[in-house]
């Protein structure tokens, strides 16, 4: 590629609303870490047995169910907050303000006098941060142009590990010096990052489709044909269709629909297995706090940047396709790196070395990932619709992760992470064939083009 090219792919990541997304990203992986490997680090060193780590990764399920209360997010107005700061915004800063809340809440509880009050505020912070995803993925979407949606993704990507190194390293830098309730409330803090970039930046135009018009449309005309459903219930049934049914029927016009979201569920599920389990892992292997914040989290950060970078040009060159194979076969490759270092033991050399071949791979696969979602997504439907495929990635992770624990416990640690390599096999196995379908459905596609040109519709 030229210089010249490269210069002008480079400046589209200074535009203002890419650099907004940098922020949001932010605030969107801050609370991550705060309900999984922070926490698996507090439980462990309180004694919590690994097998209840394991199953803490259940307190995480609002993100896998966030897509049943989506369709509220997208479309119900918030008294006086919507008029004041239009309907994204408005949303954006109500969810804050409860995240940040909700992490002085569990910052106060002491999981070893009663884990159960631990565990319902990390429930409540997951369901709070969940609904800020919804529409921090929306503004996303809806604020960027198709041409930006790339970098967009790249710089979300960027953020989102920018805000898991504050809440992984930043907090527990904090843990050790000031105790774990200072750490989790110097997190709330950080909440504010997200807050005042919503302020900074205007609403995003509302985005509608002809398709969903034309659904919309059908609707009232049905309702109309039945005088008995005048009124307020007319008016409830049509609401409640255009904001929970034709987000989902939208979708499911596609092809292979249910192989996508098969696909969704599985691509990542082999880093899961790992993930859920390593930072018990490292504590198992003598490491300090202050040695996984900082080869886990500082020197991981920039392996990730490096691979999130790396992902964006290989989908750039490559299609998006072809760039989730690539990257979910080196995240399922990269798991022998944990292998290595059960092997190597209390080695910081050999820890820095598993990092950085984890998170180059996990950050290729990533940003391909986001890409793929992103372009799933129809403009009408976009927080709805982007929280259900988020959905069915993150419960597939949910249900993979919670008994990853009870498997650590019954076997080694080398043994381990070569079986949660095994994880990965169903979605490569998913993709393989979404490709396949793909390359079939090329060579019908040209010959009706020649014979005639098909009538423009709205892309599915």
């Amino acid at each position: 590629m030229k210089a010249s090219s490269w210069g002008q792919a480079a400046s589209v990541y200074l535009h203002p609303r890419i650099l907004a997304i940098l922020f949001l990203g932010f605030s969107e992986g801050l609370p991550l870490a705060l309900t999984g490997a922070t926490l698996s680090v507090w439980l462990r060193e309180g004694g919590v047995s690994k097998t209840a780590i394991g199953l803490f990764a259940l307190v995480t399920m609002p993100y896998a169910l966030k897509f049943l209360w989506a369709p509220f997010i997208d479309r119900l107005r918030l008294p006086g907050i919507t008029r004041l700061f239009g309907r994204r915004r408005g949303w954006a800063l109500v969810t804050q303000a409860a995240l940040a809340c909700a992490l002085i809440g569990l910052g106060s509880t002491d999981p070893v006098a009663d884990l159960w009050w631990t565990a319902l505020l990390a429930v409540i912070v997951s369901f709070c941060s969940a609904s800020q995803d919804i529409v921090i993925d929306a503004f996303r979407v809806e604020t960027l142009s198709e041409e930006q949606q790339g970098a967009g993704a790249a710089m979300l990507v960027l953020g989102y590990r920018f805000g898991m190194l504050a809440s992984g390293a930043g907090a527990l830098y904090l843990a050790e010096f000031f105790g774990w309730q200072t750490a989790y409330y110097a997190m709330a803090g950080l909440v504010s990052v997200g807050m005042l970039t919503i302020l900074m930046n205007p609403e995003p135009a509302a985005a509608t489709s002809r398709e969903a018009e034309k659904r919309e449309r059908h609707v009232a005309e049905w309702l109309d044909a039945r005088p008995h459903l005048s009124g307020r219930r007319a008016e409830l049934l049509a609401w409640l269709y255009g904001a929970v049914v034709a987000p989902f029927a939208q979708f499911m016009t596609r092809n292979a629909w249910a192989a996508i979201l098969a696909f969704i569920a599985c691509y990542k599920l082999g880093d899961v297995l790992a993930g859920t389990m390593a930072s018990p892992f490292y504590v198992d292997l003598g490491f300090e706090k202050t040695e996984i914040a900082n080869v886990t989290k500082v020197f991981g950060l920039w392996a990730t940047i490096v691979g999130g970078l790396v992902g964006g040009v290989v989908v750039n060159r490559f299609g998006v396709l072809k760039a989730l194979l690539l990257g979910g076969v080196m995240q399922m490759v990269s798991n022998l790196g944990f292998v290595m270092l059960a092997w190597a033991g209390h080695s910081v050399p050999a820890l820095a070395v598993t990092v950085a071949v984890e998170n180059v791979c996990g950050g290729i696969a990533t940003a391909s990932f986001v890409a793929y979602l992103s372009s799933l997504c129809n403009v009408a439907y976009t927080a709805t619709q982007y929280a259900l495929l988020s959905s069915f990635y993150k419960l597939g992770g949910d249900l993979l992760g919670a008994p990853s624990g009870w498997l650590a416990d019954h076997m080694d640690w080398a043994s381990f992470f070569l079986v949660s390599m095994a994880g990965a096999l169903p979605g490569l196995l998913i993709l393989a064939w979404l490709i396949g379908r793909s390359r079939a459905a090329e060579p019908e596609a040209e010959p009706a083009a020649e014979a005639e040109p098909a009538p423009a519709g709205p892309a599915q």
